[in-house]
């Protein structure tokens, strides 16, 4: 597989904008073990170890993934990882680039209504610079990731959705752009100011408004992405823009739902935490666990689209994607 100049420019640039991150997210754990930096109000040591340790996890995922977009061997390696941590590394990042571009300029308008780790003992420079981490990652695999996946299963990524005949539309295909929509709904009316399913509303900070809005803008696009492979009538659309939205936003609804449902259980089980959200723990159980069950299913119909049009049969597929994607529609 040929890597472009610009696919290891930015890739190179990605492990590279990451590594501040991991080595402040090690100076944390190695701090609160042995007592020299403080621990985030409302997480015990071992919670915010735990924390920490995970984000460290995700790091180093990161950026192995980021230098197998730079390198021939990432071509070699498994499909099962590499698709795997580039799911949830552009579901978790990509979304964001507007929401950090925006953040940005907004300033300290408003604290997120729930702790992720980050807590406000921390100086600016540091919070600056993961901003500045999870930005350049974020960059990088917009642009080096859709190079790699063109350049290694490019037979379905190329032409337009009129190319080749849609897929069967399948019961989890309509259960996909179910969810998907119901997210996009209850998050959209959430960010234009609805409160029902709010336990506080007065809690509603910018951040949380911003992040609110981006979950429901790709929500809805993952769902659009499912209606425009399944019509009856393919257009002309270049078939990589249904693709990466169906991408980013199943990725972007697991891993974000996911990594927040522990949060909730934990804020549900410490009514006196610190760290509150603005929505009703019960009705935000259920919605983040919609998510999950949409990323899967997204994840489902992405396959069988990919399947359908390159003409590659399901032992050629990712099978450990094919079979989670393929249970979670049953």
């Amino acid at each position: 597989m040929e890597i472009s100049t610009v696919q290891r420019a930015f890739a190179y640039g990605g492990a590279l904008a990451i590594t501040p991150y991991l080595v402040i997210k090690v100076c944390w754990v190695v701090g609160a073990l042995v007592g020299v930096l403080p621990v985030d109000s409302g997480f015990s040591v071992a919670e915010w170890v735990t924390l920490n340790v995970v984000t460290i996890v995700l790091a180093v995922g990161g950026i192995a993934l980021a230098l197998a977009l730079a390198q021939p061997w990432g071509a070699r390696v498994p499909a099962l990882p590499v698709l795997t941590f580039a799911w949830v590394g552009a579901g978790f990042l990509v979304p964001m680039i507007p929401y950090l571009l925006v953040s940005s300029l907004l300033g300290d308008s408003g604290a997120p209504a729930a702790s992720s780790g980050d807590g406000p003992r921390m100086p600016g420079w540091e919070g600056a610079l993961i901003q500045v981490s999870f930005g350049g990652l974020a960059l990088a695999l917009a642009v080096a990731l859709p190079l790699y996946l063109r350049g290694r299963w490019g037979a379905a990524l190329v032409g337009r959705l009129a190319d080749r005949p849609a897929p069967v539309v399948r019961v989890r295909h309509r259960a996909a752009f179910a969810t998907a929509a119901a997210v996009a709904a209850v998050d959209a009316y959430w960010a234009v100011g609805g409160t029902l399913g709010l336990a506080d509303p007065g809690a509603r900070a910018t951040d949380w408004r911003l992040m609110t809005a981006t979950t429901a803008l790709w929500s809805a696009a993952a769902a659009w992405s499912v209606w425009a492979f399944g019509r009856a009538r393919p257009g002309r659309l270049p078939v990589a823009v249904p693709y990466l939205a169906m991408w980013i936003g199943s990725g972007m609804l697991f891993a974000w739902s996911a990594w927040k449902l522990p949060f909730s259980a934990y804020l549900a089980m410490t009514p006196d935490a610190e760290a509150q959200w603005p929505e009703d723990l019960a009705v935000m159980a259920v919605r983040l666990t919609l998510g999950v069950l949409a990323g899967f299913l997204l994840l489902s119909t992405a396959l069988d689209t990919y399947r359908t049009r390159s003409g590659v049969t399901p032992s050629r597929l990712p099978r450990g994607l094919l079979r989670a994607g393929t249970s979670a529609g049953r």
